[in-house]
Formats: structure tokens, C-alpha cells, sequence
């Protein structure tokens, strides 16, 4: 079964309103009607609705950066899954590395942000991968199948068909470091047997899985040649409009 790329520009904490709108005019006009890759935007929280605005009637669609596990409450500044939605968010980004490492959220509190998001109809990108010392030590398959047993093995697999996966070995993220097409496909390949030993072979061959760390337009190609990553999620080259099409369109 052919599984449509899905690549994804994290915006993480960069640019004011203005440059905000510029870029996602500049990847609409680049990418706007691309058919035969899924195209996502994750910018800050206080430009989603203008940015999903900017990108109606085009192929591209809008996520949050993050959400909280419960549906209100007295959680200064915190958004929950209808939030996203109300403000046009069709996905969201669940355990990205930067909230784990930084903010301390645990595979616990990831687990139950899954399940907002999926409980809200919210689209959810999950995002695993081991630390740099991590790696060192060889326990890159044993961080990512405790990170994946521990947010989906108790959901039904009926429920996870809009799952996207995203790789994100955090050595690579941000420092120009990056796993080679082949390290990430050793991984990639493994997360696609965790998923088949967790909920079977046809649901592990539907799942796609993005890589995310360094990504550019130089070696995106590359990594595409891979035949278990199925996309890409972008942190510092999307904000380049004519760098993240690029990627886009290496695949597309």
C-alpha cells in the first residue's frame, strides 16, 4: 500500500505576525495547490488562526505545536485540543522532543495528550527518539519502543488510523548534525516492526513515519530514497519558503 508523504514545518518559537504571514504566503504560493504529499504548518499558538486563514483553499493544512491532556481548567497558559480546532488546526504535534527535554513532559504526560488530541478529532504526530548519550550507549530501539509501548500500546488500533509517526533523533535537532539516509532508515524500519508487534502487520504498513532532525534541501532527496520514511518534519529550514518547498517537492 502507497502511503502519501507527509511533511510537516515547525515554526517553534520564531518570527512576529508580519514574518509569520509573509512565510506561509510565500508557501502557499509555492506549494499551495502540490498534490501528492501532505503539507502541514505548525506555527506559534498566537498565529494559528491567521495563518489557517492565509492557507484556506489551498492543499496546505495548520497544527498546533502542542496541547494539554485536559479539556479546561485553571492551566495559565496552556491550549487544549478544541482550541486547536476553533482556531482551524487539523493536527497536532504530541511529545516533541523540546517538550520533553525542555518543559519535562514524561512518556505519561505524552500518553495523555494522545489521547485529547485523538479524543477532539484532532490529527496527532507523535514524536519519539533517544538523547545523544542515549545513542552512545545503544539504547536508541530501547528508548523509542518504551516511548511507542507507553502512548499506544493500550489504545485500540481502530482509533489510531490518522497517526503519523516522527523520528526525531534529538542529537540531530538543531545542532546540523544528521543521521545518515541509513541510520534513519535502521531505525525507521524498526519503529515499523514495533508497531506491527503492537498492533499489527497491516496497521504498521498504514503508519507513516517522518524523520526530523537537520533536515534540508540538501539532503532531503537522500533520505527519501529510504523505504520506510514516508516524510519530513522541518524545524529550521521551513522557515525558509524556498527551502521548504524544496523538501516538499523532493518527494511530491
Amino acid at each position: 500500500m502507497a502511503r502519501v508523504p507527509v511533511i510537516g514545518g515547525n515554526w517553534k518559537m520564531h518570527l512576529d505576525l508580519t514574518e509569520a504571514v509573509a512565510l506561509a504566503t510565500d508557501v502557499r504560493n509555492r506549494l499551495g495547490s502540490t498534490r501528492g504529499a501532505e503539507v502541514i504548518l505548525f506555527p506559534p499558538f498566537p498565529f494559528l488562526k491567521t495563518i489557517a486563514d492565509r492557507v484556506e483553499g489551498s492543499s496546505i493544512q495548520v497544527g498546533g505545536q502542542d496541547l494539554h491532556f485536559e479539556k479546561s481548567g485553571a492551566f495559565t497558559g496552556a491550549v487544549t485540543a478544541t482550541m486547536l480546532k476553533s482556531v482551524g488546526c487539523s493536527h497536532v504535534l504530541v511529545g516533541h522532543s523540546e517538550r520533553r527535554s525542555v518543559f519535562g513532559d514524561t512518556d505519561a504526560v505524552v500518553g495523555r495528550k494522545l489521547l485529547a488530541a485523538l479524543d477532539a478529532g484532532l490529527k496527532p504526530v507523535l514524536c519519539i527518539g533517544e538523547l545523544l548519550e542515549e545513542r552512545k550507549g545503544n539504547q536508541t530501539f530501547q528508548v523509542v519502543a518504551r516511548q511507542l509501548q507507553s502512548a499506544i500500546a493500550s489504545i485500540p488500533v481502530g482509533r489510531l488510523a490518522d497517526l503519523v509517526l516522527a523520528y526525531e533523533p534529538v542529537w540531530a535537532i538543531g545542532t546540523g548534525l544528521t543521521a545518515s539516509p541509513e541510520q534513519a532508515q535502521e531505525v525507521h524500519a524498526y519503529i515499523r516492526q514495533k508497531l506491527a508487534d503492537l498492533h499489527g502487520a497491516s496497521f504498521a504498513t498504514a503508519t507513516r513515519i517522518q524523520y526530523g532532525g537537520s533536515v534540508k534541501g540538501s539532503n532531503a532527496a537522500g533520505l527519501f530514497t529510504q523505504p520506510d520514511i514516508d516524510g519530513m518534519l522541518v524545524g529550521g529550514a521551513s522557515l525558509k519558503g524556498e527551502e521548504f518547498a524544496q523538501i516538499v517537492k523532493a518527494r511530491a
